[in-house]
């Protein structure tokens, strides 16, 4: 366990504690809700982590290196893009996700294509936004979540 994971247990555990002590009943309630939230997604994480890391198990690091590696350039940003757009993962689990992907040999610009698009284009839910916003805000917001995708790739590949 890392000292970022530690102190953000104890944060959060200290927190909890004043909570209590201040008002026990909306704690309880608090912790209530939370847990039957968790309960409620927890259907769908299990499948997610299941398939990352069933993916990650059968997907080697020289697959990661050839495909998303340093030197994949242009090309491992677009499949990041690409993957990105496509697939749907919670915050939760695509930052972990791009992590072990850079261990793994995959180069900081691919990943960041990929985790930026991840959490910004929604070709998933496409249909959901048209109905409640229209075509026309669909594609501008994706557009605009493609382009942040590509700056975000550039600055990193650049910078880092």
């Amino acid at each position: 366990m890392n000292i970022s994971t530690i102190i953000l247990y104890s944060m959060a555990l200290i927190f909890l504690i004043i909570s209590f002590l201040k008002d026990r009943d909306k704690t309880r309630k608090g912790i209530k809700k939370g847990f039957m939230s968790f309960k409620k997604i927890l259907p769908m994480l299990i499948p997610m982590f299941l398939i990352v890391g069933v993916g990650l198990t059968y997907i080697t690091p020289e697959m990661i290196q050839s495909v998303m590696g340093k030197d994949s350039g242009i090309l491992g940003v677009l499949i990041g893009l690409v993957m990105g757009s496509i697939a749907f993962m919670p915050p939760f689990v695509t930052f972990p996700l791009g992590a072990e992907l850079i261990q793994q040999g995959a180069g900081l610009a691919q990943v960041a294509a990929l985790v930026t698009t991840l959490m910004g284009v929604g070709v998933v839910y496409m249909q959901v936004e048209i109905k409640h916003f229209g075509a026309a805000s669909m594609i501008r917001r994706n557009m605009l979540a493609v382009f942040a995708a590509i700056a975000v790739a550039l600055v990193v590949g650049v910078t880092l």
